[in-house]
């Protein structure tokens, strides 16, 4: 259950003032650090407006506590491949994608750029 999630880190610029065609989103996990009852997720959001008009960037950590069985799988694929367990990833992906996407909102008005709506909830699938 995730119980906390702090931005450290923001950047929003507007390049061009031309209006925007496209928006493309990408969410990088950094690291996955377990400890005791609780697990630490590192993030950085990338809001890149097509054409180079602009770009908002954040930085944080995700907060969860969860069950020990759990927490030993994260750390384990964590140590292993560098990535969350599936199930446990999209959970994780679209608390990213929701909590900055509306806090993006923000940091767009100020450089005069379209807000990132936040687009559906991810669902991660295997490829065939």
């Amino acid at each position: 259950m995730i119980v906390g999630n702090r931005v450290t880190k923001i950047e929003a610029a507007r390049e061009k003032q031309e209006p925007r065609k496209g928006l493309n989103f990408k969410i990088n996990v950094k690291d996955a650090n377990v400890k005791a009852k609780k697990v630490e997720i590192s993030y950085e959001y990338t809001a890149d407006y097509t054409e180079d008009v602009g770009h908002i960037k954040m930085e944080g950590t995700i907060i969860a506590e969860e069950e020990e069985e759990l927490l030993g799988k994260i750390k384990k694929e964590w140590a292993d491949k560098q990535r969350l367990p599936e199930g446990y990833a999209e959970v994780i992906l679209n608390a990213i994608n929701y909590f900055c996407g509306v806090n993006g909102v923000l940091a767009a008005r100020i450089v005069n750029l379209s807000p990132p709506i936040v687009p559906p909830r991810f669902s991660l699938s295997k490829k065939e």
